[in-house]
Formats: C-alpha cells, sequence, structure tokens
C-alpha cells in the first residue's frame, strides 16, 4: 500500500474516535486537551457512547451517573468538537447493553429475562416508548447529527423471555425476525422524527441472519451497518464476502470498527499497541478488497469497560500512544519509520516502543504523565511485593505464614525484614500518591477510587499486612526474662 502524505489515500473517509464514558469518563477539562490532538493525529469524528454520562430528564432522571454531564458540558463537548473539526455521532444503546437502564427496579419489568438486566423485551409498547424517549432526549442535545448509532449488538437471551417463547411458537417466527422488527421499529421511530439523521448499528445481529430474509425485513433502507471486529487477525476474505453480502441485502453504505484500547481483556491495564496496529491494517486490506464506494469510514473503538458491571479496562490516556499509531497508520497506509517519526513527534515520545509497553517516563501528550505512572505500577508494584513476600529468603525462611499466623519470630529477622518492607511501602506510596495527583486532574472521584482499588491496594495491602504481622510479633514477649 502506497505510503501518502494526504489523507485523501484513506479509504476511510471518517475516522472515529469512539470515546465509551460507561467507565472512567473523562472530565471535560480533559477532552477540550485531547481533541486538538485526535484531529491532529487524522480523526475528523467521534462516536460519542454516553450511556449514564447523559444528563436524561424527567421520568429518565434515574439513568444518570453520580457525574453526569450536564446539559452546558455537552453543548461544551460539541463545541469543542466542532472546533477541532470532528463530526460527533451520539450513541444510545436501545435493545442489547442496557444494563445501565434495566437494572433500575423501576424498569426492571421491561427486561427480556427477568433475572438479567441487559436485554430489552422487545415484545413490550412500553419498551420502544422508553428507547423513543432517550433517543429524543439526546438528539434534543446534538441537533443536525448526520448519523445516530441505536447500539443493537450483542442481544443476549433475547427469545428467552416468557413473551418471546409464546411469539416464536407461532408459524415463520423465528429470533432473527425478532430481532429486525424491533431494529426496524427503532430505527423507523428515529427516522420518523429526524429524517436527516440516519442511524447506524453494529452488525453482529446481523451477520448470520440470510440474505433473503435481511432483504426482505426492510431494514437494510434504514440503517447503516458497522462491522466490528478487533482480532490482530481478523479473516480479511470473510470480511470481503460479508461486505458484499450486506451490499446484496440492499444496504447502501457500510462502516468498519476496529479497536485502539479496550479489546484485548476486560481487566486489561496497559494498551497493546501491536495487537491494535495489526488490527487496523487487516482493515485496510479489508477496504482494499472490498466494494470501496460502500464504506463511509471506520470507528476506531475505545472500550473501558466490557459491559456495565465488568471492570475498568484501559484508561483513555493510557491507549492514547495505541491511538495515535492507529490513526497516522490508516491514514498513511502503513507504519513505516516516517510514520513512526511523526507519531513520536505528536506524542513527544522519543523512542516508541510498539512491542512491548512504552518506556516510563515517556511523553509530553495530554495525560503521559498517566501513562507513565501507570506503566510503572503495573509492571513493579506487584512483582516487587512478590519479591519480598514470596522470594526474599528472610521472610520465607524466618516469616512464612505459618509463623505469621503464630506470631512468632526470631527478633533478630525484624531487622532483616521490616527495614526493606518499610522502604518499599514508602516507595509507593510517593509514586501512588502522584498517581492519585494526576488521575483526579482528568477523571471524577469515584473513578479514581476504582482504578486504584482495583489496581494498586491489593499489592498496599500484602505489604501493610506484612509490617502489621512483624509489629505484632516482635512485641515483646511475656517469656522474656522469666524462668523456664
Amino acid at each position: 500500500m502506497k505510503n501518502s502524505e494526504m489523507s485523501g489515500s484513506s479509504p476511510f473517509k471518517m475516522r472515529l474516535v469512539h470515546l465509551d464514558l460507561k467507565g472512567a469518563p473523562p472530565k471535560v477539562s480533559y477532552l477540550s486537551e485531547v481533541f486538538p490532538l485526535f484531529h491532529a493525529l487524522g480523526a475528523n469524528g467521534l462516536l460519542l457512547e454516553y450511556e449514564d454520562m447523559f444528563p436524561y430528564e424527567g421520568h429518565l432522571r434515574l439513568l444518570r451517573a453520580k457525574h453526569a454531564y450536564s446539559p452546558p458540558e455537552i453543548k461544551e463537548i460539541l463545541h469543542l468538537a466542532t472546533l477541532n473539526e470532528l463530526e460527533v455521532i451520539p450513541l444510545v444503546q436501545t435493545f442489547g447493553h442496557m444494563e445501565f437502564v434495566l437494572k433500575h427496579k423501576a424498569l426492571a419489568h421491561l427486561r427480556e429475562v427477568a433475572l438479567f438486566p441487559n436485554t430489552l423485551n422487545p415484545h413490550e409498547a412500553e419498551s420502544l416508548a422508553l428507547v423513543g424517549a432517550m433517543i429524543s432526549q439526546v438528539m434534543e442535545l446534538h441537533p443536525g447529527a448526520r448519523w445516530l448509532h441505536i447500539g443493537c449488538d450483542e442481544v443476549y437471551y433475547l427469545g428467552e423471555g416468557e413473551a418471546s417463547r409464546q411469539w416464536l411458537q407461532q408459524e415463520h417466527n423465528t429470533k432473527a425476525r425478532l430481532c429486525l422488527s424491533h431494529i426496524k421499529a427503532v430505527a423507523c421511530h428515529v427516522l420518523a422524527r429526524h429524517p436527516t439523521t440516519r442511524p447506524l448499528v453494529w452488525d453482529d445481529m446481523l451477520r448470520a441472519i440470510p440474505e433473503d430474509q435481511l432483504s426482505a425485513s426492510g431494514v437494510p433502507q434504514l440503517v447503516e451497518p458497522v462491522l466490528w471486529d478487533y482480532g490482530a487477525d481478523l479473516d480479511i476474505h470473510g470480511k470481503a464476502l460479508l461486505m458484499e453480502k450486506y451490499r446484496k441485502c440492499g444496504f447502501l453504505r457500510l462502516w468498519a470498527a476496529s479497536a485502539f484500547k479496550g479489546a484485548t481483556g476486560a481487566s486489561q491495564a496497559l494498551t497493546p499497541t501491536e495487537h491494535h496496529l495489526r488490527n487496523n491494517m487487516q482493515w485496510l486490506r479489508v477496504a482494499a478488497s472490498g466494494p470501496s464506494d460502500m464504506l463511509q469510514g471506520i470507528v476506531l473503538t475505545g472500550w473501558q469497560r466490557y459491559d456495565h458491571f465488568s471492570v475498568l479496562c484501559e484508561l483513555l490516556p493510557v491507549g492514547i500512544p495505541s491511538l495515535a499509531v492507529c490513526l497516522q497508520s490508516l491514514l498513511h497506509g502503513g507504519f513505516a519509520e516516517d510514520v513512526k517519526a511523526k507519531v513520536e513527534n505528536f506524542l513527544g515520545i522519543s523512542n516508541l516502543e510498539i512491542t512491548d509497553f512504552i518506556s516510563e517516563g515517556a511523553g509530553t501528550f495530554p495525560g503521559s504523565d498517566i501513562l507513565a505512572l501507570v506503566t510503572h505500577v503495573g509492571l513493579h508494584l506487584r512483582s516487587s511485593v512478590d519479591a519480598l513476600l514470596e522470594r526474599d529468603r528472610y521472610v520465607t525462611g524466618w516469616f512464612s505464614p505459618y509463623h505469621r499466623r503464630r506470631r512468632l519470630i526470631h527478633p533478630v529477622m525484624v531487622q532483616h525484614i521490616q527495614p526493606q518492607a518499610l522502604s518499599l511501602l514508602a516507595r509507593w506510596s510517593t509514586v501512588v500518591q502522584e498517581l492519585e495527583a494526576a488521575l483526579h486532574r482528568v477523571f471524577y472521584p469515584d473513578a479514581v477510587e476504582e482504578w486504584l482499588e482495583e489496581n494498586v491496594q491489593p499489592s498496599l495491602r500484602r505489604l501493610q499486612g506484612l509490617l502489621q504481622d512483624l509489629r505484632e510479633a516482635a512485641s515483646p514477649s511475656p517469656y522474656v526474662g522469666q524462668d523456664p
């Protein structure tokens, strides 16, 4: 693929950065710092997945997270996006991944399966009314949006609810039909009220549906599918065939979705850049092999949680070098030396390492301090505590779990173990204080607390536990100075 200075050479006219706000949503002040970087790197759009960060009003107010953006903040985000030539596409889940809605007692009766809050029951009139209300509030704050993403991915347990079981017993009714009818209802709802807005949907629920059923459903005239695959070795030929199938069914436009972070493990803390670079390169090859006029663009997804209830994966600042590598490679058709030099220049990193985690203390981009500290913690905190607790000869030989439970220790050993443990705790406490301050500049308090509790506290607690046991074991024994 030829390297070119011009972004015109990219097969993806639109290059959207996905901001997943269902975990560690950045403060608006941080977005104001990174939007210019996104633009400089070659992005020209944003896919904003608000989830519970949207300021829902009225009967939907209960959906708001504690630190949800206010309407003026949403306006400010959109203003910042416009300043940086980033077109905004809002995303509202309307079928699967509805945990943030259906977890609430007042709305639990709209679950497809009573036990699980992820999927909406498509048979209830109230379900469509609920989704419609969410859409109209979001669209009200995004007037003139050319696209609205209505989600519809991973609609787990569809067809397993009571109403669905009965419906599926009737002739010709299938899960595919049930899925398509709900997508169609939501898309029609959007188009009736916002005729110039095109609904986008994730494509995973459509992939296996036979061509004739898709064609007959009327859905291809209403939505634009976003074909997503985050694998480093995605099947190029298979994707080209899928695009061809969608074209035959009557879909006029398609989108691709790669990932720059949040796709390699639910609890991943550091971003494996090379995986994401390979994924985006595979998408370039898919674009080259398919009908080029159909592809509207590519969404670089940056998941922050796998779902509403899972832990945080890589924080946005941690994924920025990967985003830079992916965007620039999509723009220039590969990651040659000159592209690497451009990325290093944009990020203020002297030597970008894509196979390993970034060299520590690197970068001058917004949030690079977080990247450096998270990398340091991720690579060394646990291993340094393990080294002391599980491999230090004094600890393993004279203060084993057996000794610790019985508070037994040879007094001379306290002098071997305690200074080491105290110095390790002091070193890490300094790093963690610095990290905590850096995180508070970018994130709201609950996200900071969650990240530290998951990634830092377990190791520090083990260290503090050792010191506590040492103190108790070393306190004067009742036997001292007494006759045996």
